[in-house]
């Protein structure tokens, strides 16, 4: 006989990208403390787009890069934001490792591909006409440049804030 948890009904895969996450789960929890999150600020995606950009660098050390023909915001050498193509639409990839499960509860992240969801990437979309949570997408800009930028960096950063 098999140890619990073993059992083949008992695990879970990750077909549908969720890193065996309980999603109905993880969206009843969010649902009862959506109240704490701030979705105010919201946009549309043409002004978004040059408002996350913008954001993203204001951030110390943060600057612009255009490997592959693409936007990206960096730190130092690594990237922190993809922001993809300017068009029509607005593509936002984020690394997140504190609310890498709430963001994948949302309707408009998808799986980041290329290997990088793994380690905690995500990419949210939005098409001509959506509205746009832009503080959500602005504190996840600040969670992916924490996650990437050089501890000595975030730790400066961090204490000009509280003075």
């Amino acid at each position: 006989m098999r140890e619990s948890g073993h059992e083949r009904d008992d695990r879970r895969d990750d077909r549908d990208g969720t890193g065996g996450v309980d999603v109905a789960k993880e969206r009843r929890t969010r649902a009862l403390i959506l109240g704490s999150v701030n979705l105010s600020g919201v946009a549309r995606v043409r002004d978004a787009r040059a408002k996350l950009l913008d954001h993203a660098l204001s951030l110390p050390g943060a600057w612009l890069d255009h490997p592959w023909g693409e936007d990206v915001a960096k730190i130092g050498k690594k990237v922190f934001v993809f922001f993809g193509i300017d068009g029509p639409e607005l593509g936002l990839g984020v690394k997140l490792p504190r609310s890498l499960l709430f963001a994948r509860t949302q309707p408009f992240v998808k799986r980041f591909g290329y290997g990088l969801d793994a380690s905690g990437w995500v990419a949210a979309r939005f098409a001509k006409g959506d509205d746009v949570p832009l503080q959500l997408l602005r504190e996840w800009i600040e969670e992916s440049y924490e996650a990437v930028a050089p501890k000595k960096r975030v730790a400066a950063s961090a204490k000009r804030a509280r003075t």
